[in-house]
């Protein structure tokens, strides 16, 4: 067993119906563990792809548009990894930016994935065992980007949350870290990418001179999840093809 195997850990993952999530669930089925691949639509085309690997999941259906929709999830089910992946976004100038909008991401990205944590992490440190938790931020976690004002408040909380919960639970061994990808092609970034001149600008300004696949998301989620990462405390991986760096 290498320190990248995730051989005998059990982890969920929001989200997991498609894209970044879908990835993330599929690269830690790769490595070893069982994966909970949770969504508020069907994981069935995730579970179906884990187990022609080879893998062990199951799914769990899960509307965090409800923040507290875990609460009862992590009880005696012996949990030591949670991807906290699950989001939405809407657009739309500030100037015309709705309440329901606003609410409706801000629940999403950031409450639930609080209360969400704070159950998974109750029911590890109740029981003093290490546990992992990787939450999916974004550049816009450093960023203010363009017509997404409740995104990027969200995902600032993200990075914010990531730090702070890792300086209460690092000492009783509990990790949380987070993920901050670029431009990644999934759902979530079909509008820009439609937009022939607004694709072709912000690939101008990647080094690595491509959008990101959610494979890559899904490399670094299993490396802040295994052992390989377990003196990783706090911290924000940019997984953005040099896209912060220019």
């Amino acid at each position: 067993m290498t320190r990248f195997s995730l051989e005998g850990r059990r982890a969920l993952v929001t989200g997991a119906n498609t894209g970044i999530g879908q990835a993330i669930a599929l690269g830690l089925a790769a490595a070893g563990a069982r994966v909970t691949c949770s969504g508020r639509r069907s994981c069935a085309e995730t579970l179906e792809r884990i187990a022609r690997a080879g893998g062990a999941a199951q799914e769990l259906t899960l509307d965090l548009a409800d923040p507290m929709a875990a609460q009862d999830v992590f009880a005696g089910e012996g949990y030591d990894i949670l991807i906290n992946n699950a989001g939405i976004i809407r657009r739309a100038p500030a100037e015309e930016f709705t309440e329901a909008d606003w609410d409706a991401v801000m629940d999403v990205n950031l409450k639930a994935l609080f209360f969400t944590a704070r159950a998974f992490a109750r029911e590890a440190l109740a029981q003093d065992r290490p546990a992992k938790i990787v939450n999916i931020a974004s550049v816009l976690s450093f960023q203010g980007g363009v017509r997404v004002a409740s995104y990027t408040a969200a995902k600032h909380g993200v990075a914010g949350l990531t730090k702070t919960l890792a300086n209460e639970w690092a000492a009783r061994r509990v990790n949380v870290n987070a993920i901050a990808p670029g431009y990644i092609e999934t759902n979530n970034t079909e509008a820009l990418r439609a937009d022939p001149a607004r694709f072709q600008a912000i690939l101008d300004r990647i080094p690595a001179g491509r959008w990101g696949q959610p494979e890559d998301i899904a490399d670094a989620a299993v490396f802040l999840s295994a052992p390989a990462s377990d003196y990783v405390h706090g911290t924000v991986l940019c997984v953005d093809g040099g896209w912060l760096a220019r």
